[in-house]
């Protein structure tokens, strides 16, 4: 008498172990096809191989010098939160990259506890918008007032 290999013990957990690891695998991987929730399509993080925009700046001081250590905003100017912050080198130049293609943004300063060499505090005559069109660099300028 021959019996049918689905039938051996062995043979049924065996089965029921690998779909509990296709379900468990579908589990994890699923969220990540869904669209979310709301609706808005889901950022991608720029790759080094992405084309990118540069916006590139500099921050000058009340006396027209390069500013260093300034902590420099970036936000699209749909948005109200901003999504990049970086601060200013030596020479008070910044750079960040941004997705190519269509946008405006805007650049700005966060000045808290910054201050002059007399003590005097600064603030930021104005936030400069930045308009991107395609894979291109736009120099801008930050100018700081007492």
């Amino acid at each position: 008498m021959t019996t049918h290999s689905a039938c051996r013990p062995g043979v049924v957990v065996h089965w029921s172990l690998l779909l509990f690891l296709v379900l468990f695998l579908a589990s994890i991987l699923m969220p990540q096809l869904s669209p979310r929730a709301d609706g808005a399509p889901a950022e991608k993080k720029l790759k080094p191989t992405d084309p990118y925009a540069l916006i590139f700046g500099t921050v000058w001081g009340p006396d027209n010098r390069a500013a260093y250590g300034v902590k420099v905003l970036i936000r699209r100017a749909s948005d109200k939160k901003s999504r990049w912050e970086l601060y200013s080198d030596h020479s008070g130049e910044f750079a960040q990259r941004v997705p190519a293609g269509k946008n405006d943004y805007i650049v700005t300063a966060d000045l808290k506890g910054v201050k002059t060499q007399d003590g005097q505090a600064v603030h930021l005559e104005e936030d400069v918008p930045v308009h991107v069109e395609y894979d291109e660099r736009v120099d801008i300028g930050l100018h700081l007032a007492k």
